[in-house]
C-alpha cells in the first residue's frame, strides 16, 4: 500500500475508544479514502488489516423469516449494545466521541448535552462501506451547490458559510433480497382507429380518424426477483433525499470494524426490521406492476387485483457514509447531505418569494411588450 512517505503501522488497539497511534500514543482517526487510521499529532498512518476470510460472511445474506421470528433469542454474534445519545429536537439516537458533554445535533443543529447516555439492543451491522470523500472535498460541494442555488435568500450564503462544517456520520441501512410471484386480474386495452368527417375552416367536408380502445379482460402470474432494495434505517433525514443518494457500490463493502468509526458518529437504526422489510415492498411495487403491464400487453393496461407471494427473504445490515451540515434559517432548519462514497449531494433550501415574484412579474413584461410591437 503507497503511504506517501508516512510511516504504515498497525494501531495498538482495536476499541473504538482507544484506538492509539504506534508511535506517539495519541488517538487516532479513520483517513477517508484509505484503508488506515491517522495520527493527528505526528501524521503516521495505522494500517486497518482486512480480514479477507471475514469479508464473505459479511456480505452474507441473513434469512429474512427465521431471524425475525427468533429476534429475542439472538446471540452476541448477531446483537450488539450500543450506548447512544438522543437529540429532544429530531429524535435523531447517534454515538459520541468519548469525554464529549455537548455538541450540536448533525441532522437538525440543535444544542444536546450529554447527561446520559442510553443503551439499546440492536441487530449488529455485518458490514461497513467506509468514508471514500475527504471532509474537504464535501465542503467544496457543499459551497459549489451554494453557488447554483436560484432564488435563495440574499443572506442565506452566508449564514450557511458561516455553519457550513460538514459532520461524517454512518447511517445504518437494510438491504432486501426477495423473489415474489404476482397472481393479477386486469384489462388489456387495444387501440384501434375509427373515421370520422368535418368541415375546414372554408367549409370543406374532410375525414379525419380518432382512437378509441377495445378493453378485454386479462389475468395471469408474473415473476421478478428483487437484489439489495435499501431501506435507510434512520428516522432523523428525509426519505426522499437519503433515497436520492443511491446508488451505493456495495462491492466495497468490507467487514464491520470499530477502527472505521473513529472520528465519525454512527446513528442507531429507528425502523427495525420488519417495518423495512415493509418499506422494500413498497418499493418492489413499481417493478412488479411494470412487469404485469409488460405480461398483459397492447396498448393501455389496467391493474385490477394483484396478489404477491414473497419467497426466498434475505437482508444485510450495514452501515453507509454520509456528510451532513445542517443549518437554521428563520427558526427552520435546512439539511445537506452528501454520500461519501460518490460525492452525490441532496440538499434544502429556503425560497425567495421576492425573487419569485418579481421573476414572474419580468416574464409577464417581456411578453407583454412582445406582443404590443408584434401588433405593430
Amino acid at each position: 500500500m503507497e503511504n506517501n512517505g508516512e510511516n504504515v503501522n498497525m494501531p495498538e488497539s482495536t476499541s473504538q475508544n482507544e484506538i492509539k497511534c504506534f508511535n506517539c500514543g495519541a488517538h487516532l482517526t479513520f483517513a477517508p479514502g484509505t484503508t488506515s487510521l491517522k495520527c493527528e499529532y505526528c501524521g503516521a498512518l495505522n494500517e486497518i488489516k482486512i480480514d479477507e476470510s471475514a469479508l464473505e460472511d459479511a456480505v452474507k445474506e441473513i434469512d429474512y423469516l427465521s431471524t425475525l421470528e427468533n429476534i429475542e433469542n439472538l446471540g452476541s454474534d448477531q446483537l450488539e449494545e450500543v450506548h447512544t445519545v438522543k437529540c429532544a429536537a429530531c429524535g435523531a439516537e447517534t454515538t459520541f466521541n468519548p469525554n464529549v458533554v455537548s455538541s450540536l445535533c448533525d441532522f437538525c443543529g440543535s444544542p444536546i448535552a450529554v447527561k446520559s447516555n442510553s443503551t439499546a439492543k440492536i441487530i449488529k451491522p455485518k458490514a461497513i462501506l467506509p468514508f471514500k470523500l475527504e471532509q474537504y472535498h464535501g465542503s467544496q460541494l457543499y459551497k459549489q451547490w451554494l453557488k447554483g442555488l436560484w432564488f435563495a435568500p440574499n443572506d442565506l450564503k452566508k449564514l450557511a458559510t458561516q455553519s457550513e462544517k460538514l459532520s461524517g456520520v454512518y447511517l445504518p441501512y437494510w438491504t432486501y433480497d426477495a423473489v415474489t410471484d404476482t397472481f393479477y386480474t386486469g384489462e388489456r386495452g387495444d387501440d384501434y382507429k375509427v373515421p370520422y368527417e368535418y368541415k375546414d375552416k372554408d367549409g370543406n367536408v374532410k375525414t379525419g380518424y380518432k382512437t378509441q380502445t377495445r378493453w378485454s379482460a386479462a389475468r395471469g402470474r408474473v415473476h421478478n426477483e428483487f437484489d439489495d432494495i435499501f431501506v435507510v434505517g434512520s428516522k432523523s433525514l428525509p426519505r426522499s433525499y437519503l433515497d436520492g443518494l443511491e446508488p451505493w457500490n456495495l462491492q466495497e463493502l468490507v467487514p464491520y470494524d470499530e477502527k472505521f468509526l473513529s472520528g465519525f458518529k454512527t446513528e442507531t437504526y429507528g425502523v427495525d426490521l420488519k417495518v423495512g422489510f415493509e418499506t422494500a415492498q413498497q418499493k418492489m411495487q413499481s417493478k412488479i406492476d411494470s412487469t404485469i403491464r409488460n405480461d398483459i400487453g397492447g396498448d393501455r393496461q389496467k391493474i385490477d387485483t394483484k396478489n404477491v407471494n414473497y419467497s426466498d427473504i434475505t437482508f444485510k445490515h450495514i452501515l453507509l457514509p454520509v456528510w451532513i451540515s445542517a443549518y437554521r434559517y428563520k427558526d427552520k432548519v435546512y439539511r445537506f447531505v452528501i454520500n461519501g462514497q460518490s460525492g452525490r449531494v441532496q440538499g434544502e433550501r429556503p425560497v425567495s418569494w421576492i425573487k419569485v415574484i418579481a421573476l414572474i412579474v419580468a416574464i409577464v413584461a417581456i411578453i407583454s411588450l412582445f406582443f404590443i410591437f408584434s401588433e405593430k
